[in-house]
């Protein structure tokens, strides 16, 4: 089996061809009859303009702030948490300082 290497100005005018919107990265793949499925992609990391493969993310106006709401509504949640953990600690505490000032034990109430 024979590897093909392509040169650097191949790799370029490809990925450049994509970016520019002339092709898909399929089409030029096609074109010039390079194997691999995701060759020409993954020519666009390293020669690239960095415009192609880029994550875009589309979010409709209700969702702009939702990552930072959930936080916020996370940390809310916690907080209350944490205060009805310290109020049960307190009631126990105080149920026991009743039960022993009364001379009762906790086990029967």
């Amino acid at each position: 089996m024979n590897a093909i290497r392509y040169s650097k100005g191949f790799k370029m005018q490809c990925v450049r061809e994509v970016e520019a919107g002339r092709s898909c990265a399929y089409a030029v793949q096609r074109k010039y009859k390079i194997k691999g499925s995701a060759t020409v992609m993954r020519w666009g990391a390293p020669v690239g303009s960095g415009r192609y493969g880029k994550i875009i993310r589309v979010e409709r106006a209700h969702e702009v702030n939702e990552a930072g709401q959930l936080r916020s509504e996370l940390r809310r949640v916690k907080e209350a948490l944490a205060d009805t953990h310290m109020e049960l600690a307190l009631e126990q505490a105080f149920l026991a300082v009743a039960c022993e000032e009364l001379d009762q034990s906790l086990g029967g109430l």
